[in-house]
């Protein structure tokens, strides 16, 4: 110990570690943001960096905090580091602003996978699952209760605003601690506020989604969603994490959270795609998922959902763009329509397509397949929840939990990986 260590030596062979260096080294860098005052926080090379988050997320390790600790403890994590110890602020702000690096590093692992012939898009399965937002349950109110707290802190203010003029008045030490009082209760309000306006917007967003998702479904000869159900006084947003939502779960009720995709590749079960959304179901998330694939993958030939994914306009608009064949349990068979015009043939597409899609899973192929189904992308949400821990996003707001998403899946498939490289060896 008296003499330089090399941290290699003390990392076997097999570790993790390595196969995570060799993910990174392919990685194009340059579109890393760095810090470009030249001068005060102490400079990481991105690619350290980057191989910090993939092997700390692949060990379970997700707090910003607990990976700053984690160089200082953890003999891999101290190997990646170079034996240094960047700090939690550091961390956390590399890992929000690096879309760009979060993203590329889920496309080269795949690319690996191709070069290591692990990685096979002929059959792709979907699914989904429910995980917890970075935001309290008890701060999520209603349109109603807001306004309530709103007018509650505004008489507050008031309040404070008389009490710290009367300080002033008789020259009383009190002055100077009612401005930190006002202070925090500015900050509540401003927190309500931008609550009340991220719930307008969400509606507006709803509108406009509705209307692209009908165009899209007359595009395919359907007749398109259904208008949503124009909001209620009971609609709530969370004043942490206003983009989130109530998710329902069938383990723990109702959680303040988003709704995570996954697509699966068979036979190795690498997760190809994802991406996170506030639907608290699966109906319009086929064609969206099937998109998050990276343009460089080849396109699947067989893609297969349950029938919470049974959606006619979603099956047909992705068969028409992929040329895939969907498999998708129906959930009920519909009648079809009488006459020929086309608004008539519109109403009976969805029937039509349930009755094929019957057909296809009572043939020997769509048997097997489905079988698979649920044996292959079940186990990959108890690894991500069960083993790896990964049950609430560290991030807030759709944009963030989504790149993270990426990141928990890049390093769900390092880990993968790496498992099949020390199987073969």
């Amino acid at each position: 110990m008296l003499l330089p260590v090399d941290m290699r030596e003390w990392v076997r062979g097999d570790d993790l570690a390595h196969f995570v260096l060799e993910a990174v080294e392919g990685m194009e860098l340059g579109v890393a943001a760095i810090n470009q005052r030249g001068s005060g926080s102490e400079q990481y090379p991105p690619g350290m960096m980057m191989a910090l988050l993939l092997y700390c997320y692949a060990s379970g390790i997700f707090s910003s905090r607990r990976i700053e600790a984690a160089s200082h403890w953890h003999v891999s994590v101290r190997y990646l580091a170079g034996n240094t110890h960047p700090d939690h602020d550091t961390i956390a702000n590399f890992r929000r602003v690096n879309k760009e690096l979060v993203r590329g590093s889920f496309v080269r692992v795949l690319e690996l996978a191709r070069e290591m012939g692990l990685l096979q898009m002929g059959t792709i399965v979907i699914d989904g699952t429910k995980l917890w937002a970075n935001g309290a349950k008890r701060t999520t109110l209603t349109e109603a209760q807001l306004e309530e707290e709103l007018k509650l802190i505004n008489q507050e203010v008031e309040a404070l605003l008389e009490q710290a003029e009367a300080a002033d008045a008789q020259g009383s030490e009190e002055g100077s601690v009612l401005p930190r009082e006002l202070a925090d209760r500015a900050k509540r309000r401003a927190r309500l506020e931008a609550a009340q306006l991220a719930l307008a917007e969400r509606r507006g967003q709803a509108i406009e989604r509705d209307a692209r998702e009908r165009a899209e479904a007359r595009e395919v000869g359907c007749e398109g969603p259904r208008r949503r159900a124009k909001p209620g006084p009971d609609e709530t947003i969370n004043t942490s994490d206003p983009q989130s939502v109530l998710q329902p779960t069938a383990r723990e009720g109702f959680i303040q959270g988003y709704n995570a995709q996954v697509a699966l590749s068979l036979p190795n079960g690498l997760i190809v795609g994802g991406h996170v959304v506030t639907d608290t179901n699966d109906f319009r998330q086929l064609a969206p998922t099937v998109a998050s694939i990276p343009a460089t993958l080849e396109a699947p030939q067989a893609i297969v959902i349950d029938s919470g994914y049974d959606s006619t306009s979603q099956i047909l608009m992705v068969e028409r763009r992929t040329g895939a064949t969907v498999y998708c349990p129906p959930k009920k068979l519909g009648q079809t329509a009488s006459g020929v015009g086309r608004k008539s043939q519109r109403r009976q597409a969805p029937a039509l397509l349930r009755a094929r899609m019957l057909e296809r899973l009572e043939s020997e192929e769509g048997r097997r397949l489905y079988a698979l189904r649920k044996s292959t992308i079940e186990p990959v949400f108890g690894i991500i929840k069960s083993v790896l821990g990964f049950r609430r996003f560290q991030l807030r707001g759709l944009e963030k939990v989504n790149l993270e998403w990426q990141l928990v899946s890049a390093a769900f498939n390092c880990k993968r990986l790496a498992r099949h490289r020390r199987s073969r060896s």
